[in-house]
């Protein structure tokens, strides 16, 4: 009875020295802001916040949600202007073995969607795709959040990506 008292009260103690001290033990602590993570065959990888995004050009969008056919409007960041941000090739730079390059686009759900660089690139086609942060007004709601990528030009949102995390150029 004596030894398993004594390996209680030794796990216990290996518990509670284990804890983290300060502010994170009552939970005081502040999260870190969000960030979106722009990757892969770029010359300045980025981490953004959204303070970061709202520096930028802002653009908004004004969509029919086809799952309960309301209006909504969201605001955010022109997709191609993060792109070339980073330096993803773009224009005259997007030629040759550059065209078959993609994007990974990744959500804190793990689901994933591509899209091609060229149909982003506004001298081939008028994508609008954002990353918005903003949904009427207001930030984006927990499980739709913190950005959301906006597809307004496509007839289901499926490639709208919501808690997007991580963009990711791809050059095969």
């Amino acid at each position: 009875m004596r030894g398993k008292l004594t390996t209680l009260l030794l796990l216990f103690l290996g518990v509670l020295l284990a804890r983290p001290l300060g502010s994170a033990q009552t939970g005081s602590q502040a999260a870190a802001p969000a960030e979106l993570r722009i990757g892969g065959a770029v010359t300045t990888p980025l981490v953004l916040t959204i303070a970061d995004l709202k520096k930028m050009p802002r653009t908004t969008l004004s969509v029919l949600n086809s799952h309960d056919k309301k209006q909504e409007s969201y605001e955010g960041v022109l997709l191609e202007e993060l792109l070339r941000r980073a330096g993803a090739p773009q224009g005259d730079k997007l030629r040759g073995p550059a065209m078959a390059a993609y994007l990974l686009v990744e959500a804190d759900d793990g689901y994933r969607v591509i899209f091609s660089l060229a149909e982003l690139d506004s001298g081939i086609t008028d994508s609008g795709v954002i990353v918005a942060d903003t949904l009427d007004g207001a930030a984006l709601p927990g499980k739709v959040g913190p950005f959301r990528l906006v597809a307004p030009h496509e007839k289901r949102p499926a490639r709208w990506v919501r808690m997007l995390k991580s963009i990711t150029v791809v050059r095969p």
